[in-house]
């Protein structure tokens, strides 16, 4: 709980400025949830939509894996990432593992310890 709280004080700094555009998320955007179809066509399903941070979904992709790094080059390539994305990753994936924590528990409680440690450590 200690942890949490210090994450809550901190998370305000590292979003400062920060201001995103709204765009329409998958939600739920990690490997499980993307496969080729028989014409050779990527396809995604299972969403859970919601108008957010488009760097949501691009840090999920991250904390489950399995989605190529040659996607999130293209994306880049076609829409820059902001700036500091790299110290927000955290904060968008701490979500996930609490939530998955709080269903699940095991590994999921470690995890979630472990990215506020990073997120503590980022500020």
């Amino acid at each position: 709980m200690r942890k949490g709280e210090l994450v809550l004080q901190e998370a305000e700094q590292l979003l400062d400025g920060y201001q995103p555009a709204p765009s329409l998320l998958h939600g739920d955007l990690w490997s499980g949830n993307q496969a080729v179809d028989q014409h050779g066509e990527a396809v995604l399903f299972d969403p859970a939509v919601y108008y957010g941070d488009r760097e949501c979904d691009l840090a999920m992709t991250r904390l489950f894996g399995g989605i190529p790094d040659a996607f999130l080059r293209a994306y880049h390539d076609a829409y820059p990432i902001d700036p500091g994305f790299e110290r927000r990753v955290h904060i968008y994936n701490l979500y996930h593992l609490l939530n998955h924590a709080n269903m699940f528990g095991g590994g999921y409680v470690r995890q979630s310890e472990k990215m506020m440690d990073r997120i503590l450590m980022a500020v």
